[in-house]
């Protein structure tokens, strides 16, 4: 299935677009013709992800937080807000920051679009969720959250931008849409980050203990980062205000998964049960009707073809910060 909409670009603005997802989408909209102005505060995105399209033409890069003001060299007509940290291990190191980034930095890129009358998307998460009691969950569940919880700082920071952008869509007309991001996972993350995927093989292809938590049969469903980038475009292009949800309905358990990388890496490694962490998600499954039926997107590459191309970028790049 490709999707039916097409809308050309000439100025993208890419908040938090040093990071994993947002440097993709730097890499596609250049590809696609547009100019880009990457903006990243380097908190949690990485120089080396983007280090090869310093040299290019249409590329600009912006170092600035965005929970503060920030300006770019011209208008856009695009700008997708990207700029948060999204792994466990940085949003409960950066707490203030993550919930300032939700807040204050999402007003920030929701002012820049209504200002240059540019398309907006903010990059939400199936964390709105919280530990779901629908299955799978579709866009109108309206989630299980701990609002004071150790997540709760991501949890919140989303909600809260989520909200802030359709009240800006209903105030002021401002071209804004929303994606919900379901577990995406490739080549950029980092090995260290805390999750699942970038956990289990560097530790595989380093021979240690993949440490999988409680009994590993949570379910997450992994989303491919070039199908996810697909969706992203496509949610952009068609002007959906959303929220949409951009995942891969086939659900894994954290042991499958453990063990799947392990035969794909020729790992000797073992399985470690380790505590789960505290309101861990029980389950995570998009309903992604919404975004077959408007946005003709679904997910073309499945879990066994996605780790092996993101073991392959690891080995390649076993000595890059993690």
């Amino acid at each position: 299935m490709t999707t039916a909409f097409s809308r050309s670009w000439e100025h993208a603005v890419v908040t938090g677009g040093a990071g994993f997802v947002g440097s993709h989408l730097c890499h596609a909209l250049l590809d696609s013709g547009a100019a880009v102005t990457c903006v990243d505060d380097f908190s949690t995105g990485r120089p080396e992800n983007i280090s090869g399209l310093l040299d290019h033409p249409g590329f600009t890069l912006v170092e600035a937080n965005v929970s503060e003001p920030f300006t770019v060299d011209r208008p856009p007509d695009l700008v997708l807000h990207f700029a948060s940290p999204a792994s466990p291990a940085d949003y409960l190191r950066l707490p203030l920051h993550t919930l300032e980034t939700g807040s204050l930095g999402t007003r920030h890129a929701l002012a820049l679009a209504h200002r240059s009358d540019a398309r907006f998307l903010l990059a939400s998460t199936s964390e709105v969720y919280g530990d779901p009691q629908q299955h799978p969950q579709n866009e109108r569940y309206w989630g299980n959250v701990n609002p004071v919880g150790p997540r709760s700082v991501y949890d919140e920071a989303k909600r809260f931008g989520e909200a802030l952008t359709t009240a800006e869509a209903e105030v002021h007309g401002t071209d804004a849409g929303i994606v919900r991001l379901f577990n995406t996972y490739g080549p950029r993350m980092r090995g260290h980050d805390g999750r699942a995927v970038p956990t289990f093989v560097r530790q595989a292809l380093a021979g240690e203990p993949l440490t999988v938590t409680g009994d590993g049969l949570q379910t997450r469903s992994l989303c491919y980062i070039d199908d996810t980038v697909r969706g992203i475009l496509a949610a952009a292009a068609h002007g959906l205000r959303g929220p949409v949800n951009i995942g891969n309905p086939t659900e894994i358990t954290m042991l499958e998964l453990a063990r799947l990388v392990i035969g794909l890496t020729g790992s000797d490694s073992v399985i470690r049960f380790i505590e789960r962490p505290t309101d861990d998600p029980a389950v995570r499954c998009p309903d992604i009707t919404l975004a077959r039926d408007k946005l003709q997107w679904e997910p073309r590459v499945d879990a066994e073809e996605g780790l092996r191309r993101t073991i392959a970028w690891f080995r390649d790049h076993e000595d890059a910060p993690s």
